[in-house]
């Protein structure tokens, strides 16, 4: 018999190591669409398939010490392109947008 898993609380955080935290914050998306959410507090990140937002707000706390409000994601599927007359596929993508509390900021085009 296998023994019974107890659901998580609610309000639970998730326990990362260092090294999933910096596995899970791939890289900052440095474009002029995250450069115009910037303004409204908010960051983007590109982030693995498998992370879940109560991780990747955890990831970003534990990183840059600050206080995250909310985090939306997105799945963008890769493109078949054609390259010398091969088709191929990109890899798909998931991206992060964070939402900083008020007074919060992130330098992302500073070093960790």
């Amino acid at each position: 018999m296998s023994k019974a898993r107890r659901p998580k609380a609610a309000g639970a955080k998730p326990r990362l190591s260092s090294e999933r935290m910096y596995a899970l914050i791939r890289s900052p998306i440095i474009t002029e669409k995250s450069t115009r959410i910037s303004e409204s507090n908010q960051v983007a990140f590109r982030v693995p398939l498998d992370a879940t937002k109560p991780e990747i707000k955890a990831a970003v706390e534990g990183i840059f010490k600050v206080k995250v409000e909310g985090v939306n994601t997105l799945r963008q599927k890769g493109k078949t392109k054609k390259f010398r007359g091969r088709t191929g596929r990109r890899v798909d993508v998931k991206k992060a947008m964070v939402q900083l509390a008020e007074g919060q900021s992130i330098d992302v085009t500073g070093t960790i």
